[in-house]
């Protein structure tokens, strides 16, 4: 369904009617959808309600802008208005964890729990990225896309595709050329997205100071192979989020809700289940 949220119509999709809702925020923007954190936090719609949603400027919903974290974070807070609830399990992988970490940090009243997985809370884990895209032993990386995606500098949807495509064997613990294929072929292009959140949002991105501020329950996950948000950066997080849980997944890369699905699905329903016995 289309949702209007602050200006903008967003494509949301509601899974399952349990009394605590979970709102899942995807990572990539202008590149990322609904569709991840449908597949990952979906399996959960057994018991709570999951709200996933394309984040203005990606997938199917409205391409107005700002594209900025503060724009980001009011939407997630207007979702939550619109779905009548007090509180909710805010959560978000990679790119989604930074915008779930900050309405956790500024909206702590309305967080229930936190879930994390292959985030980072500054933007120190862009040249852990570099470094080890030119260290990889799988493939040899194309210097100038890498720097173009990298640096939000893409030339248009096409050339976002190009690029997306020559880092993309970088993310799975096992490489399959295949899985590749299908993922470039599934994506959804929005390059003025991308160029804003990376040319713009990523050179000043730095939220640590607001992890302290996190009230609620956090779960932290990553993949002991992510080449792109390292395990040091899931550390970092769960050092300055009060009681923060950190789990690694040591089979995977940057995809462990993939990759390791079952284990971590488990790993996810026993916190959210723990977190609901200590109220």
């Amino acid at each position: 369904m289309f949702v209007d949220i602050n200006g903008t119509s967003l494509n949301v999709e509601i899974l399952g009617d349990g009394e605590q809702t979970i709102i899942a925020h995807h990572g990539a923007p202008g590149l990322g959808s609904l569709a991840e954190p449908a597949a990952s936090f979906g399996r959960l719609a057994d018991a709570y309600r999951v709200v996933v949603f394309d984040a203005r400027g990606s997938g199917r919903s409205g391409q107005d802008g700002p594209f900025t974290h503060e724009q980001w974070v009011a939407d997630v807070e207007a979702l939550r208005q619109w779905l009548g609830v007090e509180q909710v399990v805010i959560a978000g992988g990679s790119y989604g964890g930074f915008i779930a970490m900050e309405y956790a940090a500024r909206h702590p009243s309305r967080v229930s729990a936190v879930v994390l997985r292959d985030t980072s809370a500054d933007n120190g884990n862009q040249e852990l990225a570099v470094r080890n895209a030119a260290a990889s032993s799988r493939v040899t990386i194309d210097q100038e896309k890498l720097d173009r995606i990298m640096s939000g500098t893409v030339r248009d949807d096409a050339d976002l595709r190009d690029c997306w495509r020559e880092i993309l064997p970088l993310y799975d613990h096992d490489y399959d050329p295949a899985k590749v294929e299908q993922r470039v072929a599934a994506t959804p292009y929005h390059y003025r997205t991308h160029n804003f959140a990376f040319a713009v949002n990523q050179p000043n991105y730095d939220i640590k100071h607001l992890l302290p501020a996190i009230t609620a329950p956090t779960l932290v996950t990553v993949g002991r192979h992510d080449w792109i948000t390292p395990v040091a950066c899931s550390e970092t997080i769960a050092g300055l989020i009060p009681g923060a849980e950190l789990r690694v997944f040591e089979q995977s890369g940057h995809s462990p809700q993939v990759e390791e699905a079952e284990l971590w699905e488990a790993t996810v329903r026993d916190f959210l289940v723990r977190v609901r016995e200590r109220h």
